[in-house]
């Protein structure tokens, strides 16, 4: 009798944990530097990335929504990841964080490029093995690419890390 009591009660337990509140999104917080991150830290931004690929495109956008120009990308993953708020632009935005070399590049950090014939005037997300993701054009779809091709190759500007949390 009593063990025909308990399992449904552990049973209601278990469910009642499942369906419990998430907690609040953090609050907005500067662009910071200096603490390492932890990798499962930096896989946060690598998630909220690859969740806009294929989104279209659309120059001023910053959501799935609306769709994504190249800096607006950066402004929602590291907003969604973080609560960071970046600059608006790819300028701005490059003289965030700390800059790194190419060779010391992880996952999560920001690589910028000369596309307009302007330096750090494009920018997307390293994604790690000398890929890296970003919205490139009206009429594309955000997506990754090689850094390692003539293209991207010859208009690399340079490269930042933003830390959360430090």
């Amino acid at each position: 009798m009593r063990s025909s009591i308990l399992y449904p009660l552990a049973f209601a337990g278990a469910l009642g944990g499942c369906a419990s509140v998430a907690p609040p999104a953090p609050e907005p917080e500067k662009a910071s530097v200096g603490k390492a991150t932890a990798p499962t830290a930096r896989a946060e931004a690598l998630l909220q990335a690859l969740l806009a690929l294929g989104i279209d495109y659309r120059h001023g956008g910053s959501s799935h929504e609306l769709g994504f120009d190249c800096s607006g990308l950066v402004v929602h993953v590291f907003r969604q990841a973080y609560g960071i708020e970046l600059p608006r632009n790819a300028r701005a935005q490059s003289e965030a964080g700390v800059a790194v070399s190419a060779s010391e590049l992880r996952a999560g950090d920001l690589v910028f490029y000369d596309t307009l014939g302007s330096p750090y005037s494009h920018v997307g997300i390293y994604l790690g093995d000398g890929r890296f993701l970003h919205a490139p054009k009206s009429g594309a779809k955000v997506r990754i690419e090689t850094m390692n091709s003539a293209y991207w190759r010859s208009r690399f500007n340079g490269a930042r890390r933003i830390e959360p949390g430090a």
